[in-house]
C-alpha cells in the first residue's frame, strides 16, 4: 500500500483502517513500524492512537469533521491583480511590480498574489533584452546565410568569420581556493590587467574545425593576414564562402581589393544587429566559459598560448555545426513577436 500523507485519509471504511493501527500499536511496535505496516504517515498513527485513547471503539467507527478549507479568491480580486500587473503603473518610482507592492495595492496577501501570478504565468520581476534588425535587406541576407548553413553548394567550404577583440589577460591579486565538497571554487573579485589580444577566428561549419590567429591590434591589415592564413590552409579547388558581420574592417577598400584578387572567395554579410546568425559566436561563447573567464594570465603570451591550445584541442574532436531553423520559420517567428502596427 502506498503511504498516505498526514492530511489525507485512505479511502474506504475508516473503522477498518484505524483498527489496523490500533492492533499494531497493541503489539508494542514502534510508531515508525506501525506506520510502515499500515502504509500511513507517523502523524496519522499518532492521531488515531490519541482518538482511541480518548473515545475508545466509538472513535474508530467514524472520522471527525474538519473545518472547511480556505475559500477561493474572488474572481474580481483576481481580475484586479491581473489588470494592475498588465496595465497599471507600479507605485512610486518603481519600474515594475513586486509581490509586496501588489499585495498592498490590492489588499491581498503576498502568497495570494504569487499564486495568481503563477496561475497566469506572469513574472513581473523578469525582463528579456532584444535587438531587432533594421536592415532593409534583412530577409534576403537571412535567406542567403541560412541557405549556406542548411544546403551548402558542393565542393565548397563555408566559413563563419569574426573577431573577438580586446580579450584581457587578467591576473588575480590572490590565489583562489580549489573546488571542495560543499564549497565551490573561488577567485578574487579584483584583478590586474596585463594587456589584451584580439582573436580572429573562422569556423568551418561542415567539419567543425576552427582557424584561429591572435593579433595585438584589430585592423584591416591583421584581417588580411588572417585571410591569407586561411587561403594557404584550404586545399586548392575548394570554393570558399565566408560569412561575416558588417564591421568596417570587413569592408575596407584593401580588403575588397584582396577579395578581387582571390576569386574563389565570396563574402556573405549578415543583416545588421544579427550576431546570433554568425555561427562562430557559439565558439567564442564556449571559449569564454571554458578557458577565459576563470583563467589566470600573467602576460599576453600566457593568454595567447591558452587560446591556441584550446583551439588545437577543439580541432582534435570537431563537431559539425548544424543549423535547424529555416529562414521561413525565423521570419514567421519574427512577425509573431512584432507589435501589431509593425506587421502591416
Amino acid at each position: 500500500m502506498a503511504p498516505v500523507s498526514q492530511d489525507q485519509e485512505p479511502p474506504g471504511n475508516p473503522g477498518r483502517f484505524s483498527a489496523r493501527i490500533v492492533l499494531l500499536s497493541d503489539e508494542r511496535l514502534p510508531v515508525l513500524e506501525v506506520a510502515r505496516q499500515a502504509g500511513v504517515s507517523r502523524p496519522m498513527v499518532w492521531r488515531w492512537q490519541q482518538r482511541f485513547a480518548e473515545e475508545g471503539l466509538d472513535g474508530l467507527l467514524r472520522d471527525k469533521t474538519r473545518p472547511p478549507g480556505t475559500p477561493a479568491t474572488p474572481q474580481q480580486d483576481v481580475q484586479a491583480v491581473l489588470e494592475r500587473t498588465l496595465t497599471g503603473e507600479p507605485p512610486g518610482e518603481a519600474t515594475h511590480w513586486t509581490g509586496r507592492a501588489m499585495s498592498a495595492a490590492c489588499g491581498l496577501s503576498l502568497r495570494t498574489v504569487q499564486r495568481i501570478w503563477d496561475a497566469h504565468r506572469l513574472q513581473p520581476h523578469r525582463v528579456r533584452t532584444f535587438k531587432r534588425s533594421t536592415d532593409p535587406h534583412f530577409a534576403v541576407k537571412l535567406d542567403d546565410v541560412v541557405g549556406l548553413y542548411m544546403a551548402p553548394p558542393r565542393h565548397t567550404i563555408v566559413l563563419s568569420i569574426d573577431e573577438k577583440s580586446q580579450i584581457q589577460a587578467l591576473d588575480r591579486t590572490q590565489p583562489g581556493l580549489p573546488l571542495k565538497p560543499g564549497k565551490c571554487a573561488t577567485f578574487t573579485h579584483d584583478y590586474k590587467r596585463n594587456g589584451t589580444t584580439t582573436l580572429f577566428a573562422a569556423l568551418n561549419t561542415l567539419e567543425g574545425t576552427v582557424f584561429g590567429r591572435c593579433a595585438p591590434r584589430h585592423r584591416h591589415q591583421e584581417f588580411i593576414a588572417f585571410l591569407n592564413q586561411i587561403e594557404e590552409a584550404v586545399p586548392v579547388g575548394k570554393v570558399i564562402h565566408a560569412i561575416m558581420d558588417n564591421y568596417a574592417t570587413h569592408k575596407h577598400p584593401e580588403v575588397l581589393a584582396w577579395l578581387a584578387d582571390n576569386p574563389r572567395w565570396t563574402f556573405h554579410f549578415t543583416p545588421t544587429s544579427c550576431s546570433w546568425l554568425n555561427a562562430v559566436e557559439g565558439f567564442f561563447s564556449k571559449l569564454t566559459r571554458q578557458a577565459l573567464r576563470r583563467g589566470v594570465f600573467r602576460s599576453v603570451e600566457d593568454l595567447v598560448t591558452t587560446i591556441d591550445r584550446y583551439i588545437a584541442h577543439a580541432n582534435d574532436d570537431p563537431k559539425p555545426f548544424v543549423w535547424t531553423a529555416s529562414a521561413a520559420s525565423i521570419m514567421a517567428k519574427l512577425k509573431m513577436h512584432l507589435p501589431s502596427e509593425s506587421k502591416h
